[in-house]
C-alpha cells in the first residue's frame, strides 16, 4: 500500500500549474490552508534527458520540508520517462503523476499532455516505464480529446494500468476551461472504476472553489476519492482551509486527522494577528500579509528557482483585491522593479 492510501477521505490537492505552484508558491498555501498533497509543475522528461535541469526551469525545485509533494512529468519516450522518473526518487518525491490531460500545444505537439488521448498504447507504455522507478504512479488526464463521448474507453484504457490514482479534469482538451465540468459524469465513471479497477483511487478536477464545494461534490457523489483545485486558489489563496480564515484563527490542522474547529495547530497566519480589525480590513490584511509571505520566500528560495522577479506580478491578483482602492494599488504593483518597491507601496 502507498502513501496514497494513508491519504484522509477525502484528501485534497493543489493542482499543477506550470509558473504558478512552485516552491515559493506551495509554501504560502501551505501557510493559507494546507491541502493533503502537491505535484510539482509539469516537467518534460525528454527536455531532461538531453538537456539536464537547465531544460526544465527550476520545476522540480523542492526543499526538505515539502513531504507531501509528488513529480508530474509528462513526455511521449518511454525511456526518458523511466531515467526522470528514478531521478525523482533520488530528490526525495514520494511519486510521480503523468501528465494526460494538458491542452499546451507544444506538448501535445510532441506528443504528450493531452497528446496521449490519442495515443493509448504509448500511454500505457509511459506508465510502465515510470512504475520502474519504484514509485507510486498516478495519472492526471481529461474526458477525451475532441469529444466528450471518448471518455469511457480513454478511462478504461487507464484504469487497466494498475495505477494509484486518476485525476479526471471533467472536460476534454477541446474544451479547454471555455464550458462547465461534466460533473453529470462522476456516477458512470465511479461505477466503472469499481467494476475495473477498485484499488484505484479517483480524484474530480475541474471548476471546484473550496474545499467546502469539494465536500459537497463528494457527499453527492459516493465513491470519489480526492478532490483538486486548481483555478480556484486565484479567487481564495485560503481555499483549501478547513474554516473561514480570520487574523487570530490558525488554518492549519493536524494531518490525516478530523477537521473540528478546536483542532488546529498552532502558528497564525501573520505576527500581526492580534490586531483588532472589522470584516474588510481583516480581509485585506489576511492577503496582503500573504504577499508579504511570497515576496519573502521568493528571497529565499531565488538561488533555487532563479526566476526573475517580473514573475512575481502575476500573484498581485490574488492578493490585491476585494478592498477599497486595490485597483490602484494593483497597478502601481505592476510598476515596480524589485520586491523593496513592492514592500514600500503596501499599506
Amino acid at each position: 500500500m502507498s502513501f496514497w492510501h494513508d491519504l484522509p477521505r477525502p484528501f485534497f490537492i493543489l493542482a499543477p500549474m506550470e509558473a504558478v505552484t512552485d516552491v515559493v508558491f506551495r509554501h504560502v498555501v501551505e501557510k493559507a490552508g494546507a491541502p493533503d498533497l502537491y505535484f510539482s509543475e509539469f516537467t518534460n522528461a525528454t527536455g531532461w534527458v538531453h538537456a539536464g535541469d537547465k531544460a526544465i526551469g527550476g520545476r522540480l525545485t523542492k526543499t526538505e520540508d515539502e513531504a507531501r509533494l509528488v513529480a508530474q512529468l509528462w513526455g511521449a519516450v518511454p525511456d526518458d520517462m523511466a531515467k526522470l522518473a528514478a531521478h525523482c526518487k533520488t530528490l526525495g518525491f514520494i511519486g510521480i503523476d503523468i501528465n494526460m490531460g494538458c491542452p499546451d500545444a507544444s506538448a501535445v505537439k510532441a506528443g504528450g499532455g493531452a497528446g496521449m488521448i490519442r495515443t493509448p498504447e504509448l500511454a500505457a507504455e509511459v506508465i510502465a516505464a515510470a512504475k520502474t522507478a519504484g514509485l507510486p504512479v498516478s495519472v492526471k488526464t481529461r474526458l477525451g480529446y475532441s469529444r466528450v463521448d471518448e471518455w469511457r474507453d480513454w478511462l478504461t484504457h487507464l484504469f487497466n494500468q494498475d495505477i494509484e490514482n486518476l485525476t479526471i479534469h471533467l472536460r476534454t482538451k477541446k474544451e479547454m476551461s471555455k464550458v462547465p465540468a461534466h460533473f453529470e459524469l462522476i456516477p458512470e465513471i465511479v461505477k466503472l472504476r469499481d467494476e475495473i479497477a477498485p484499488k484505484t483511487l479517483l480524484t474530480i478536477n475541474g471548476d471546484i472553489e473550496d474545499r467546502a464545494q469539494g465536500l459537497k461534490l463528494v457527499d453527492g457523489n459516493p465513491g470519489v476519492n480526492g478532490i483538486m483545485i486548481g483555478r480556484g486558489v486565484f479567487h481564495n489563496p485560503f481555499c483549501f482551509a478547513f474554516s473561514e480564515p480570520t487574523l487570530t484563527t490558525p488554518t492549519r490542522v493536524t494531518r490525516g486527522e478530523a477537521a473540528p474547529d478546536d483542532d488546529f495547530s498552532e502558528g497564525k497566519v501573520s505576527s500581526g494577528a492580534d490586531r483588532a480589525a472589522g470584516p474588510a480590513d481583516s480581509k485585506r490584511e489576511l492577503l496582503l500579509d500573504l504577499l508579504r509571505l511570497q515576496l519573502e520566500l521568493y528571497e529565499q528560495y531565488s538561488h533555487l528557482t532563479k526566476r526573475p522577479f517580473d514573475t512575481l506580478k502575476r500573484f498581485f491578483k490574488i492578493y490585491v483585491r476585494d478592498f477599497e482602492g486595490a485597483a490602484e494599488l494593483r497597478d502601481k504593483l505592476m510598476h515596480t522593479k524589485n520586491t523593496d518597491e513592492v514592500r514600500a507601496l503596501l499599506p
